[in-house]
């Protein structure tokens, strides 16, 4: 298995291993370097659904989200498709289902039909915490915001069922024990800090959202059919673009269950 970076501060491609047939000593390789660089790019493996279950079933109990429809005859896999610029709600940097209690830990999409375009981007936050001032740090120590699900909840015309919750907006990884920013964007995902108000909240909000995507912390993936990406969802935020018109756009997505942040 050759595994290598593929910026200074988050993503590796890993090759001579599929993903579909690997031993025992293989998962543990590639464990390690999906702890070590945040996102993993596999190319070229073209896994079948039930390839795509059996991996993501090596690393968990799955985990769903609300407002959205899985597979029928496969209930863990949500198939992404392009519904529309005007309709898409990950064109924004986020974290899956940071307004659930324990969001998931990580994600696997497996590449199907490519347009021309549609990249995606993941941005490290252990580089966003860890490049704030120690007065900072101090600030924000057991400072909670409040996480809601409104772009997803708007989408299916359920606004009055949006869900929320309270996290620390930073976080302790549980198997790295590594410092995380957890933030979201300003007045809809990450909608206030805890017992405060928007007003109040809102200007260190927006420097903290802009501050944790910075461009020398980002890693930008141009999708080949085939491709399997994997991000661990506790550490990296991601951005998908939309660009590509009404061109075919098929992904494969599995994500794993999490814990609440600490």
């Amino acid at each position: 298995m050759q595994t290598t970076p593929l910026t200074g501060h988050v993503g590796a491609s890993v090759e001579d291993v599929e993903l579909g047939a690997m031993t025992d000593a293989e998962f543990d390789d590639v464990r390690q370097a999906f702890l070590d660089h945040c996102v993993l790019v596999f190319p070229g493996q073209n896994l079948t659904v039930e390839e795509h279950v059996a991996f993501a079933g090596r690393w968990g109990p799955v985990s769903t989200s609300p407002f959205v429809k899985y597979m029928a005859d496969h209930p863990e896999v949500l198939h992404l498709t392009n519904l529309g610029k005007a309709n898409a709600v990950t064109e924004n940097w986020h974290y899956d289902s940071s307004f659930l209690p324990s969001p998931s830990s990580l994600t696997i999409l497996s590449a199907r039909r490519i347009p021309i375009g549609g990249d995606t981007m993941w941005s490290s936050q252990y580089h966003a915490y860890e490049t704030l001032s120690e007065g900072m740090k101090r600030m924000l120590d057991n400072v909670r915001a409040e996480f809601t699900g409104t772009r997803l909840a708007k989408r299916v015309g359920k606004e009055s069922e949006t869900p929320f919750c309270l996290h620390p907006v930073v976080r302790t990884h549980p198997e790295t024990g590594r410092k995380a920013l957890f933030v979201g964007h300003p007045g809809d995902t990450m909608r206030r800090f805890e017992d405060m108000t928007l007003e109040e909240s809102l200007p260190l909000m927006e420097y903290l959202y802009e501050h944790s995507t910075r461009p020398d912390r980002i890693y930008r993936h141009h999708w080949t059919k085939g491709d399997v990406v994997m991000w661990d969802n506790r550490c990296t935020m991601h951005y998908a673009v939309h660009d590509y018109g009404e061109q075919s756009r098929d992904l494969h997505r599995i994500s794993i269950s999490g814990d609440p942040p600490r």
